[in-house]
């Protein structure tokens, strides 16, 4: 069942809540504009001391650090800082150290609560932190990108990289609230708020052709800016997730479909070696247009699908091919190795989330190397 929407404060305040129906685990996500301003007074009841620490990155902390600090101490909370470079390439065992012997010099109880300030990069590594820490300790997501606050900040799953494979290392570890400021979407660069842009599109894809319509007629306005487009988007993308994550906690089946075009797009990312050559969401984006490929190459969905979303996607200026990305060195050959250390690989075969049409994903381990093969050559041509 969808979770309901709910005003946070007074009616007509720009701001929803999306409930994460988890049992003792629950939590909400405050989302809107100005929710950074409130961050003290939200994180308030889950206190049981008055202080914590905000992990953010550099880059971030140009842009939010300070209001968010003024938040909290406005309400009386101590607040240490402890601010990392930006980049995929924080996600790793290094940081993960540096992180946890910080925190334990910081001081740090079991009752404490820590924030992570920051898109999936810092959402992912400090959420395993707080897992690892003292056996576990509560965290706070403060989602400050488009792909983090509709994807990675909500379910979860934290993490980091390994040499071997993208999140290969990590652990289901639920944050006590998640607040999405939209303001923070206007001091994204363009090129990071059109990747998260294709974690959006995922939930059209796998579940809600309407939403996928409407994003192909309003995709320009969320991008551009525009508040009441950029809410709709983020409010329906995460009551979708909120509803599979309610169902599925731990990936044992229907949870498995939010990795549309993760599969393909996590292969290259290891490719690119997790470099600036290829955002989160690019590969994504190219992953979702390879998976509706497979999906037609399988005669499960209506050709001219994956030719739709690569058009989408063109008209936004988000990559969508290959083209820019792969070099000659490149081989389909590799790229299917990188995928088979992907996290969904059960009794070796590998599972793919496909398609019967727009709107309609399912979760298969039924697919010949082969055709996977064929989609990447001609990828690559």
């Amino acid at each position: 069942m969808t979770p309901e929407t709910t005003p946070l404060a007074e009616p007509g305040d720009d701001q929803d809540v999306v409930h994460v129906d988890l049992g003792t685990r629950s939590y909400d996500i405050c989302l809107g504009s100005g929710v950074i301003d409130q961050a003290g007074e939200l994180i308030a009841p889950l206190m049981r001391r008055k202080k914590t620490v905000v992990i953010t990155d550099r880059n971030v902390a140009k842009h939010w650090l300070a209001p968010l600090v003024a938040s909290l101490e406005g309400i009386g909370v101590k607040t240490d800082t402890i601010i990392l470079e930006p980049g995929e390439q924080t996600k790793s065992f290094a940081q993960l150290e540096r992180l946890t012997t910080e925190l334990l010099e910081k001081r740090i109880e079991r009752n404490t609560i820590i924030i992570a300030l920051g898109g999936g990069v810092i959402g992912d590594l400090v959420g395993f932190t707080a897992a690892v820490t003292l056996r576990g300790i509560d965290f706070v997501q403060i989602p400050t990108s488009l792909l983090a606050q509709v994807d990675s900040s909500v379910g979860g799953k934290t993490g980091i990289n390994s040499p071997h494979g993208k999140n290969l290392v990590g652990a289901f570890h639920q944050p006590r609230l998640v607040l999405a400021d939209t303001d923070t979407l206007g001091t994204l660069p363009a090129r990071e708020l059109r990747a998260g842009y294709a974690e959006v599109v995922k939930y059209g894809l796998i579940g809600d052709a309407g939403f996928f319509e409407w994003l192909e007629s309003n995709g320009a306005r969320v991008l551009s800016g525009d508040a009441q487009a950029q809410r709709h988007a983020i409010a329906l993308s995460c009551r979708a997730k909120a509803a599979v994550v309610a169902e599925d906690e731990r990936e044992h089946g229907a949870r498995a479909l939010l990795n549309f075009g993760h599969t393909f797009g996590h292969a290259l990312e290891v490719e690119t070696g997790y470099s600036s050559r290829l955002l989160h969401g690019e590969g994504v984006a190219i992953g979702s247009v390879m998976a509706l490929q497979l999906s037609e190459r399988l005669k499960l969905c209506p050709i001219g699908s994956a030719e739709r979303l690569h058009t989408h996607f063109s008209e936004l200026e988000i990559p969508c091919d290959l083209s820019g990305v792969a070099d000659a060195s490149w081989t389909a050959e590799r790229l299917l190795d990188h995928m088979g250390l992907d996290k969904k690989i059960t009794d070796g075969k590998l599972t793919f989330i496909l398609a019967r049409a727009i709107g309609d994903g399912f979760v298969t381990s039924d697919v010949d190397e082969g055709d996977v093969l064929t989609v990447l050559r001609d990828a690559l041509v």
